[in-house]
């Protein structure tokens, strides 16, 4: 039996996780597990969770690792043992980059993350006209983003790359070629 595909999308803000997610998804028919619509989701309750949530997104702060990680590995334990799944968002801190790795050598599954790399000026670029066009509050606070993904999602990068299981993809290409360099390197 073939081992099922396990991949994670990291990168800094509007660098295009989301849509090349969706792109694998429509290419593959695997699932798409995405941390920003669950919390997203959350942020829209009218609970005392729902209304921290929301103050943490609109400020461009990342929730904490430990409930990024409840809610990875909530989806990733009710996963099927030949489900292929993309996750998106939920590894963008050191404790979040060690428990996926931890997690799934447990399991025995094997995994590949992919950094789409843009510059800051690309996020400015994209994140002005996302906003435009979905609205969405956390795209004000472009800077703040940028800092956490310096202090936070930088060294989690570091800490795959050294396992072994990073790969590095242009994503300043145009969308079709950004999907088929990710093709090509997860051997689909």
């Amino acid at each position: 039996m073939n081992q099922p595909h396990t991949v994670f999308f990291i990168g800094k803000p509007g660098c295009g996780k989301g849509t090349q997610a969706k792109l694998l998804a429509q290419k593959t028919g695997w699932t798409i597990i995405s941390a920003g619509e669950q919390f997203r989701k959350i942020a829209s309750e009218d609970t005392p969770v729902g209304h921290k949530i929301r103050l943490e997104m609109n400020a461009g702060d990342l929730a904490p690792h430990w409930f990024a990680m409840y809610l990875y590995l909530k989806s990733l334990f009710a996963l099927g043992a030949d489900a292929n799944v993309i996750f998106d968002g939920f590894n963008r801190k050191v404790p979040e980059a060690e428990l996926v790795i931890d997690s799934l050598l447990w399991l025995d599954r094997s995994f590949k993350i992919i950094h789409l790399a843009v510059s800051d000026d690309i996020v400015h670029k994209r994140l002005a006209g996302r906003k435009e066009i979905e609205g969405r509050p956390d795209d004000d606070a472009v800077d703040e983003r940028l800092k956490e993904f310096y202090e936070h999602t930088e060294p989690a990068l570091k800490i795959f790359r050294d396992a072994g299981v990073l790969i590095e993809i242009d994503g300043e290409q145009e969308e079709a070629k950004i999907a088929a360099d990710i093709q090509a390197a997860i051997g689909i």
